[in-house]
């Protein structure tokens, strides 16, 4: 019975790929029956992959040679212990993410592991106690329907069994957008905006941030340091995109 339930569902689909061919999420051209929900091969190209070199604390890319700390994380460092992201925030990383994020539409989830499962591409490290999302304030969550920070831990986390914690950390304050701000604008814009609902959850565990961009890291950056201050023993970042 259950053979058969597969063998009809992929019948199922195969006409519907006759009947609709799927388009690629990033120039809509017609794909190959059976590719599925995805980008094509040049729109992947287009995607740009964060590899090495890099800032062992950020993650920014730094020039030539090998990875190593940037001068700004050596002059001032960042409440994290790492962040890594995995491809820039160009196109069409940018219109799957808005899509995602302002559309609410979660059919992009299938391009975004696309690009998360690229060779080179940053994972979400492995070997943290927790998963945090960036939390969303209620009156923003309710306005969106969901809280893409929640879904692409889901996505990164993958078949792992690291714990996803969506309320551990929560906004207590309703802060206006950062798009558009300046780097100092944006952590004034989100200092004391964090809180932490339960240290004992916290305390001496090694909790990973995810988020769905890095832009100048402010959000990450004062989530982390309250994490830390609850007692946490390490805290690292992850993100999908990176200004």
């Amino acid at each position: 019975m259950r053979e058969q339930k597969f063998t009809l569902a992929a019948l199922r689909d195969g006409l519907l790929d006759l009947l609709f061919p799927p388009r690629c999420f990033g120039c809509e051209i017609h794909l190959r029956p059976g590719a599925g929900k995805t980008l094509c091969t040049s729109c992947m190209e287009m995607v740009k992959i964060i590899t090495a070199p890099i800032c062992r604390r950020c993650g920014v890319k730094v020039l030539a040679g090998e990875d190593r700390y940037c001068q700004g994380c050596l002059s001032s460092p960042p409440p994290f212990a790492m962040a890594r992201s995995v491809a820039m925030y160009h196109e069409p990383v940018i219109n799957l993410l808005h899509r995602l994020k302002y559309r609410g539409d979660t059919a992009v989830l299938q391009p975004l592991r696309q690009i998360i499962s690229a060779p080179g591409a940053s994972l979400l490290p492995p070997d943290c106690d927790l998963i945090v999302p960036v939390p969303l304030h209620r009156d923003r969550l309710r306005q969106r329907g969901l809280n893409q920070a929640l879904l692409l831990a889901r996505l990164g986390r993958g078949r792992g069994d690291t714990p996803i914690e969506p309320a551990l950390l929560f906004r207590k304050v309703a802060t206006p957008a950062q798009t558009g701000l300046s780097g100092a604008a944006r952590r004034k814009n989100v200092r004391g905006a964090f809180a932490v609902k339960d240290t004992e959850v916290v305390r001496g565990r090694r909790i990973c941030i995810v988020d769905d961009v890095f832009t100048t890291g402010a959000t990450v950056s004062e989530c982390a340091r309250v994490l830390v201050r609850a007692g946490a023993g390490e805290v690292v970042v992850w993100t999908v995109a990176r200004v």
